[in-house]
């Protein structure tokens, strides 16, 4: 967000400022989804609406992130801006300091021309506040959503079907909870001193903030010897879910928390199964309409006929009117697949296709003989006259 610009991370996903990190990612989902350029094509205040949503996640999504916004206000990655992110008209902010309006790069001596090449300006200084050395624990956050794909059969689908799923996911170390620490020997955390909290100088200014490395226990364990200080084990799963009727191909099923484990014992992720249908030698379907071609005679094609056709349901009568060409297509009413959120049946669309009679013998070439006799028009004489 450029310089002077406010705005509120927690106002724009809608949610509390003490809100967990699964009330925050499962808001984001849902704003997303309601303004993503996809679904809105075309408008600008959808797309720059999805755009804040982004930036904003980016943020309160982030364990690291979201602790440096509560503590001064706002958070950027190319340097501290004034106001960007913080709290709509606050112009104090922790420590005393009042930031509306202020240059921070110019307080501390920033060569301008350092800043816009992105380098030894206040950017970097602030990115190194941050960043000290030593492994750090898996700071709390929510597990990842998993993704898989179900082959059923073309019936399975009309029908619906049972399907059993194995799969792979992470779960909660269950020798340390989730936490990493392996219970054994306990030790003063080295970066904080055992206080759990670090002091940081930018320029003129001091802040406390959690120490990262002990999550601001004060003490260390030694990791894990199940996860070794992942907090989480890659494990095989199964699961039962239930493909309702009328399933398409590509239709997505969600799995509550069926993906992977949160860090540090934060709530897991969702499974998603997106389902691929299988072709039938027969039947095509389109959504929720279905189509089938059927032979028929020329007797029946010339003379008009009842004739039965194959539908997903059984058996069907189509009345063929006198006179049909081949591909010709009828339509037969709710005769296609059941709609369960609608609780309506697409159709039936039926294209017929003329078969030539074949002359088995001298009876039946002179039939043949005489029937053109009778008819002789030309069926290609219009497309002889053109040019």
């Amino acid at each position: 967000m450029r310089a002077g610009a406010q705005q509120d991370y927690y106002k724009t996903l809608n949610v509390k400022r003490g809100a967990s990190a699964e009330e925050i990612r499962k808001s984001y989902r849902r704003l997303a989804r309601k303004y993503h350029p996809d679904v809105n094509p075309g408008d600008k205040s959808a797309e720059e609406r999805f755009k804040q949503i982004q930036g904003a996640y980016d943020v309160l999504g982030d364990p690291k992130k979201r602790q440096v916004y509560d503590t001064l206000g706002f958070y950027s990655d190319a340097g501290l801006h004034p106001g960007a992110g913080g709290r709509p008209g606050a112009g104090a902010q922790p420590g005393g300091f009042g930031f509306g309006g202020f240059d921070f790069s110019e307080a501390f001596g920033v060569d301008p021309e350092s800043r816009a090449g992105g380098r030894g300006g206040f950017s970097d200084m602030f990115a190194n506040l941050f960043r000290r050395g030593g492994e750090r624990p898996a700071a709390e956050q929510a597990g990842s959503d998993l993704e898989y794909t179900v082959q059923i059969g073309f019936w399975e689908a009309i029908r619906g079907t049972q399907a059993t799923l194995r799969f792979q996911r992470y779960e909660t170390c269950v020798t340390c909870g989730g936490m990493g620490g392996g219970g054994g020997a306990v030790s003063i955390c080295p970066e904080c001193r055992g206080s759990g909290q670090v002091s940081q100088m930018a320029g003129a200014m001091r802040f406390q903030l959690t120490c990262m490395r002990c999550q601001g226990r004060g003490q260390m364990q030694s990791a894990c010897p199940t996860c070794h200080g992942d907090g989480r084990i890659s494990r095989d799963d199964t699961v039962e879910v239930r493909i309702p009727a009328g399933a398409e191909n590509g239709s997505r099923l969600r799995v509550a928390a069926k993906g992977n484990s949160g860090a540090g014992g934060a709530p897991p992720g969702d499974l998603y199964i997106t389902t691929r249908v299988e072709d039938h030698p027969l039947f095509q379907r389109a959504g929720n309409d279905i189509h089938v071609e059927i032979p028929i005679t020329v007797a029946e094609a010339a003379l008009g006929a009842k004739v039965e056709v194959p539908t997903i349901d059984g058996k069907a009568l189509l009345k063929i009117p006198p006179g049909a060409d081949s591909g010709k297509t009828f339509r037969l009413r709710e005769k296609g697949v059941l709609n369960r959120r609608t609780n309506t049946r697409g159709d039936q669309y039926v294209k017929v296709k003329i078969v030539a009679p074949r002359a088995h013998d001298e009876r039946s070439r002179e039939i043949l003989r005489e029937l053109a006799r009778l008819d002789p028009e030309d069926p290609r004489g219009n497309l002889l006259e053109q040019k």
